[in-house]
């Protein structure tokens, strides 16, 4: 194949009322003022680089980017290209934001509606040998928004309704998260590819079966080709897979060329794919060449990790715990621990240009899973590579979140072409073990008192389907939380795997402590950025106070009255609350503000961890809320904007070593020290427990770990009257690690704790 990149340089005009233009020249006669534009890119960028918008993310400026939701947008530039003989032209956008008609030399080739897939368009016969012109006009998302009627059995945050037929990315109509940015663009890649005529299209090798004792893999391949189907028996496949000592390889001849397939494929002493910390992620790299009359016409090349993934759940569980959701990997339980996956930046053309910062730091604070939330984007190959590189698991929810979405046949067949396209761009993955159908959707039946969210055809009928045809070998989860039949009838209180925000009061309340959750796919807590952070997008005259602050305002998301309530400081004020919980006041400058709710952040963050591991396998796993922001903001995120870390950031880096050891909470006077061992290899563990005030020692022995175990080392006692800071140190096989754990019951006086964390090394 070959490509001419048409990426970088492009023209832009704008105009408020809709006009029909279709080339350079139209544009020129409509006398319209053209300003450079970038692609990959979004609009606001541009005219932020032409001096007609200030920097969108600082101080009030995102209101001056919501007055300019109503413009069309005129992209348009030339390119030179060349028909070849044996070679198909495609046009292909990877990212188009998001109703929008594409014209070649002046002709409609193509009208597209879906910002979160790619769209390839054959130029066969339209592509001129030459100098072509390209030409998209992308319609305002807000002006579709009005050509559809709302039923009100539709349901969405005040601020959301205008998205619930647009595919696109959801957060971007304003979320606690996220800013009302309805931005528009070329905001992935474009490129002219020029394909062989007989080619491979697709091909996707499922790992079929894994003996019990993983001594032997069963591989499938299916693909399709272009290949003529007669005479029978010209066109062959081979396909070879090698990592390290380790190969397999088959091959054979071309029956239907749309559905080719090599079956059984056997791998003896396969090297696994595994989840980070149970081992290492092997991945084979796999060539598959297709062959007429013996001669190679086409290859294709990408990578397997050959393991096999099972969720295990039920679908309630008791006060008692009796009940599961448990991912099995290789037919191991891992215990899963990372972070929400949300938007890397407002304006999705910049993401590519984070993740690789942002997937360095899920490394290096071990998570082992990340789960892609429903109110973004689908993200770009890098991100699903690295996963694969790193044994960063991925739960993969489709792009739709808090709503109940169109239920009319128009809808489920827009969303049913999303779909499919986007399991087959990303099911080659390993490192994906889960498609969820949505976010919180099956809640806001609730809080809408809608009744029972089985009723949603799109992720009880539509989605099931259409994986199980592309994917057979993943599981499938129709929402998050799920509520089935069971769960229905016995209350939201007994899904075993659960989204934990409930009151945001103090994080060792009795929501928290009591949970009957196994699995908690969202928990989070409030932490103030950095006063260096803040300086950055707080006008200098604003930085202080946060109450009435307009600017601080802003930056907590929260895009209208009616989105979290009537009270609009309330996410700023959740901050001050959480600090006088623990603290018993709250600062009244910047600096010791902002010390405060990022230490209160960082206790309760690993807390929920800790409660969670140290109760393995009663519960199974946490993916907590969140690491990273994706715009300058007030949040539950560990990492901000600039990426600066917050002191959260530390603590949870400890908290989620593979091996970790942490204290229970108190029970009859005595507080357990227990061992966890996400890994699949025993470890001597010597370890001491010191009061961090005294340097007195508590405890402190030696004992066996065994794999994937978590075990009880001994207790210290406890008295509620008594505020303590216990520093836990041990070593293990993997090396020395460190912990902290806070005793007694708040308030803590605050410089008394800044004394204490510093000397554990926080």
């Amino acid at each position: 194949m070959k490509q001419v990149d048409l990426n970088g340089n492009w023209s832009l005009a704008f105009t408020q009322e809709a006009l029909p233009l279709k080339s350079a020249a139209e544009v020129e006669r409509a006398g319209l003022d053209v300003i450079p534009a970038r692609v990959p890119g979004n609009f606001e960028l541009d005219l932020q680089r032409a001096e007609l918008l200030p920097e969108p993310f600082h101080g009030m400026n995102m209101k001056k980017v919501n007055e300019l939701e109503d413009r069309h947008l005129y992209y348009f530039r030339s390119f030179e290209a060349r028909n070849e003989a044996g070679l198909e032209p495609f046009l292909v956008f990877e990212g188009l934001d998001t109703f929008a008609e594409v014209f070649l030399n002046g002709e409609l080739i193509a009208s597209c509606d879906n910002m979160l897939v790619p769209h390839e368009i054959p130029l066969s016969g339209k592509l001129r040998d030459g100098v072509n012109e390209l030409f998209v006009h992308i319609r305002p998302a807000v002006l579709e928004a009005m050509k559809y009627d709302y039923p009100p059995y539709m349901a969405a945050h005040v601020v959301g309704y205008e998205s619930l037929y647009a595919r696109r990315a959801p957060h971007s109509y304003g979320w606690d998260i996220m800013p009302r940015a309805i931005s528009a663009g070329i905001w992935r890649a474009v490129s002219l590819e020029l394909r062989p005529k007989v080619r491979i299209e697709s091909a996707y090798l499922i790992t079929q079966s894994l003996a019990a004792d993983r001594s032997e893999a069963t591989l499938r391949l299916c693909c399709s080709t272009t290949a003529e189907p007669v005479p029978f028996g010209r066109y062959e496949i081979e396909l070879e897979g090698v990592c390290g000592d380790s190969r397999f390889s088959a091959k054979g001849l071309v029956h239907c060329p749309k559905a080719v397939r090599l079956n059984w494929i056997t791998v003896p002493s396969p090297k696994l794919w595994w989840p980070r910390g149970y081992g290492e992620p092997n991945l084979y790299e796999v060539t598959l060449k297709l062959l007429r009359d013996g001669q190679v016409v086409d290859t294709m090349e990408f990578r397997h990790g050959v393991r096999s993934v099972e969720l295990k759940r039920t679908s309630t569980t008791t006060d008692k715990g009796d009940g599961e959701f448990v991912f099995k990997i290789n037919h191991e339980r891992v215990f899963m621990r990372g972070s929400n996956w949300v938007p890397l930046d407002a304006f999705h053309s910049r993401d590519i240009e984070r993740v690789d910062r942002a997937m360095a730091l899920v490394a290096d604070l071990d998570c082992n899973i990340l789960r892609c939330w429903g109110g973004n984007v689908y993200e770009s190959d890098r991100f699903y590579a690295l996963c694969d590189e790193l044994g960063v698991c991925v739960w993969q929810d489709f792009a739709m979140g808090c709503a109940v979405y169109p239920q009319n046949d128009e809808f489920a067949g827009r969303l049913e072409k999303e779909a499919r396209a986007v399991v087959r761009r990303l099911r080659q993955h390993p490192s994906i073990i889960l498609w969820a159908g949505d976010n919180e959707c099956d809640l806001t039946f609730g809080w809408h008192k809608l009744g029972d969210p089985n009723r949603n055809r799109i992720t009880r009928e539509l989605l099931p389907k259409l994986t199980w045809e592309e994917d057979p070998s993943r599981p499938f989860l129709p929402s998050s939380p799920f509520i089935d039949g069971e769960v229905w009838k016995a209350g939201e209180r007994y899904i075993p795997e659960q989204h934990l925000w409930g009151p945001r009061d103090s994080f060792k309340s009795d929501f928290y402590r009591n949970t009957t959750a196994h699995f908690a796919s969202e928990i989070g807590y409030h932490g103030c950025p950095s006063p260096k952070s803040i300086a950055k997008f707080i006008s200098p005259d604003k930085l202080w106070p946060w109450r009435n602050n307009d600017e601080w305002r802003l930056h907590s998301s929260c895009p209208s009255p009616d989105f979290m309530g009537p009270d609009q400081d309330a996410r700023n004020a959740l901050m001050a609350k959480q600090i006088k919980e623990l603290f018993g006041v709250v600062p009244e400058d910047l600096e010791t503000f902002a010390f405060a709710s990022q230490c209160v952040q960082a206790e309760a963050k690993k807390f929920f961890v800790e409660l969670f591991r140290s109760a393995m396998w009663r519960r199974t796993g946490i993916i907590w809320w969140n690491l990273l922001d994706g715009w300058p903001q007030f949040s539950d995120a560990i990492v901000d904007y600039y990426f600066e870390k917050k002191r959260a950031y530390e603590y949870l880096k400890r908290s989620q070593r593979h091996i970790c050891l942490m204290f229970r909470e108190p029970q009859a006077w005595v507080q357990t020290l227990v061992a966890a061992n996400a890994t699949l290899e025993g470890s001597e563990v010597k370890f001491s427990v010191t009061d961090v005030e005294t340097g007195e020692t508590l405890l402190s022995g030696q004992k066996h770990l065994g794999p994937n175990q978590c075990l009880e080392l001994g207790g210290v006692p406890f008295s509620m009257g008594d505020k303590k800071m216990y520093l836990i140190e041990w070593e293990d096989r993997l090396g020395k690690g460190v912990n902290h754990y806070l005793a007694g019951l708040p308030p803590f006086d605050l410089a008394w704790y800044r004394k204490l964390i510093a000397k554990v090394g926080l």
